[in-house]
C-alpha cells in the first residue's frame, strides 16, 4: 500500500509505510541512529530531551476546547489556532524532501471505542515506538483502514522560533481537537507521542462516551477480577501490574466503561529500566529482546551489554515493547468485574503505611490530590524530598477539570463496591524504601480477599484504615509510627504532610462537596 503524503502537505518525500520491526531496526543501524544490544533489543539516544517537557505541551484554544478544557495556565496551556496552522505548515515543509516513516495503528482495545491513528515520523526509531505501543492492525484491518481519526506528526529535528511560532522554546507538543492532530517537534523523546493521544482520549471519552479514562495499569486474576494500579512515575505501576500470577491488561492507560469493562488504550508497554534486574522484575527483563526499543541506556565498558544501574545519560531510561512480549496477558486487553483499586504513592515523609483502606470520599480526595514525592537524584537540583501533587495521578494529560474525573471515579466506586487501597511504595521513618517483597505481599493479601475480615486501626492524622496484621509481613512494618525514632518525629512529619495536602487542595475547594472535603486529612 502507498501513502499519499501530499494530502498532509508533505512534498517530494519517500513514504516508508508499515515497515516491520526488523526493517526499522536495520534502517536505524544503517543511518547511525541505533545500536543492537547484547539481548537483541535496539538502543537509541533521544538527544537533548530524555523525558517529557510539560511546560512545552499546549492545546489549541478554539470553539471545541474553549469552554471545556480546564485552562489552569500550568498544565493545559492555550495555543492560538492561527499560530498552530502556521507552525504546522513550517513542520510539513521541514519534512518535505525526506525519507518519512508512516504507520497506521489503533488505540483502545474495546472495539466500541477503537480509534484509528496515523503516525508520520521523521525517524525510524519513532516509528518502531508507534509499532510497539499502539494496537497493531491485522492485514484485513489494514486493507480497510481508511482515513485516520487522529494524526501524529513527529519531527524531532525541527527547531521552533518562540518569537514567531508562539512556543515557549524550540520544542513543543501541541494538541488540536478540531484538526485532530498531535504535532511534536524539537524533541526526540518518544513518550510525547503516546501522551498526546492519551490526552486526546482523556478529553473525548468523558465528554462524548461517558467513559472514565485512567492513568493506571491493570491486570486480572483467575476468577476474572480486575485490579487497577494508579500512580505517578517511579511508584511502581508497571512493575506491580506485571505479575506472573495474573493476566496483564495494560501498564499505563485504560478506560472504564458504563458496563464495567476496563480496556487498554495501548498495544504495548513503556517501562522504566533504571536498576532493572532479572530477579526483581523478571517479566520486564525478559521482554528486552529483539523488537524491543531501549532509550538512553548505557553499557558495561567494552560491551553492548546494558548496564541498567548506569544513570550517566538519564535516570529515565526506558524500554518499549509489544504487550505480547509479556507471557501472561489478557487477550484481548480487556477486564471485567473490577474488585480492587490501588493508589501508589512514594511517600518520602514515611508516614503512610504500606497499605491502608480508603472509603469513597477518601478515595476521591486522594485521587484528585495524586500525591507522590520527588527524591534526591530524580532531577537535577533535587537534594531534599519534594512533595508533588498531580491530579488524578496524571495531571499533565487531563484536559478537563480534575473534579470531572474524580466524580466519575467516585460514582463507579460507589456503584461497584470496588475496594480502594492506598499503597506506600516510598520510605518509612528511617528513609528506607519499602521492599518490593513486602509491597507485593500486602497487595496480594488485598487481591486474595485476605483483608476482608481482619482488624483495622484508624489513622489519627488521615483517617484511613490500616490493617493490624497481614500474614507474611512484620506487623511493625504496617504501623508507620514504629519506624520513627520518636513519637514526636512521627507526629511532626504526619502534620507537615497533612498540611501540604490541605494547601494543595485549596485550588479545588470551591468545586468540592462537603463529602469530598471530608475525605481529607483530619488535622
Amino acid at each position: 500500500m502507498s501513502v499519499e503524503l501530499e494530502k498532509y502537505g508533505i512534498l517530494n518525500s519517500t513514504a516508508h509505510y508499515q515497515l516491520s520491526p526488523q526493517e526499522l531496526t536495520d534502517k536505524m543501524v544503517e543511518i547511525g541512529q541505533g545500536e543492537i544490544t547484547s539481548s537483541g533489543a535496539i538502543n537509541i539516544l533521544t538527544g537533548e530531551f530524555t523525558g517529557r517537557s510539560p511546560k512545552d505541551r499546549f492545546i489549541v484554544k478554539d470553539d471545541i476546547s474553549e469552554e471545556t478544557v480546564w485552562w489552569d495556565g500550568n498544565i493545559n496551556i492555550p495555543f492560538d489556532s492561527d499560530k498552530f496552522d502556521a507552525l504546522y505548515d513550517k513542520v510539513i515543509a521541514h519534512l518535505s524532501g525526506k525519507n518519512i516513516y508512516v504507520r497506521d495503528a489503533y488505540a483502545c482495545a474495546d472495539d466500541r471505542f477503537k480509534t484509528k491513528i496515523r503516525a508520520i515520523t521523521e525517524t525510524p526509531g519513532a516509528n518502531l515506538f508507534i509499532y510497539n505501543m499502539f494496537i497493531r492492525p491485522t492485514a484485513e484491518e489494514l486493507a480497510n483502514f481508511g482515513d485516520s481519526d487522529w494524526t501524529i506528526i513527529n519531527a524531532p529535528t525541527f527547531v521552533a522560533d518562540p518569537e514567531t511560532d508562539g512556543t515557549r522554546q524550540h520544542n513543543f507538543s501541541i494538541l488540536n481537537f478540531k484538526r485532530k492532530i498531535v504535532l511534536n517537534g524539537g524533541t526526540g523523546y518518544t513518550g510525547e507521542m503516546k501522551k498526546g493521544i492519551f490526552s486526546a482520549l482523556n478529553f473525548i471519552l468523558p465528554v462524548e462516551k461517558n467513559t472514565l479514562p485512567m492513568h493506571c495499569s491493570a491486570n486480572s486474576g483467575e476468577n476474572g477480577d480486575t485490579a487497577m494500579f494508579f500512580g505517578l512515575s517511579g511508584t511502581g505501576k508497571t512493575t506491580l501490574s506485571a505479575d506472573k500470577n495474573r493476566r496483564l491488561i495494560g501498564d499505563d492507560e485504560h478506560g472504564w466503561t458504563d458496563d464495567n469493562t476496563v480496556f487498554n488504550f495501548e498495544g504495548g508497554c513503556y517501562a522504566k529500566v533504571i536498576n532493572l534486574s532479572a530477579e526483581g522484575e523478571p517479566e520486564i527483563y525478559g521482554a528486552i529482546k529483539e523488537g524491543a526499543l531501549l532509550e538512553n541506556v548505557a553499557y558495561f565498558e567494552g560491551t553492548k551489554e546494558v548496564n541498567f544501574e548506569n544513570t550517566e545519560i538519564t535516570e529515565n531510561t526506558r524500554v518499549s515493547y509489544p504487550i505480547d512480549f509479556i507471557e501472561n496477558i489478557a487477550e484481548p486487553s480487556l477486564g471485567k468485574n473490577p474488585k480492587n483499586i490501588f493508589f501508589l504513592s512514594f511517600d518520602a515523609y514515611g508516614v503512610f503505611p504500606p497499605i491502608a483502606k480508603l472509603n469513597p470520599n477518601q478515595a476521591a480526595y486522594l485521587f484528585i490530590s495524586g500525591y507522590t514525592s520527588k527524591v534526591a537524584g530524580t532531577e537535577a537540583g533535587v537534594t531534599e524530598p519534594q512533595t508533588t501533587f498531580s491530579s488524578c495521578f496524571g495531571a499533565p494529560f487531563m484536559p478537563l477539570h480534575p473534579t470531572k474525573y474524580a466524580e466519575m471515579l467516585s460514582d463507579k466506586v460507589e456503584k461497584t463496591g470496588v475496594n480502594v487501597w492506598l499503597i506506600n511504595t516510598g520510605w518509612n521513618g528511617q528513609k528506607k524504601r519499602m521492599s518490593l517483597k513486602d509491597t507485593r505481599a500486602v497487595i496480594n493479601a488485598a487481591l486474595n480477599g485476605d483483608l476482608d475480615n481482619v482488624e483495622f486501626k484508624k489513622d489519627q492524622f488521615f483517617g484511613f484504615e490500616i490493617p493490624v496484621a497481614i500474614e507474611g509481613v512484620d506487623s511493625d512494618k504496617l504501623n508507620p509510627a514504629t519506624s520513627f525514632d520518636t513519637a514526636e518525629a512521627y507526629e511532626a512529619n504526619a502534620k507537615e504532610l497533612a498540611d501540604k495536602f490541605k494547601k494543595n487542595f485549596e485550588k479545588f475547594a470551591e468545586y468540592a462537596t462537603p463529602e469530598l472535603l471530608s475525605g481529607g486529612p483530619l488535622v
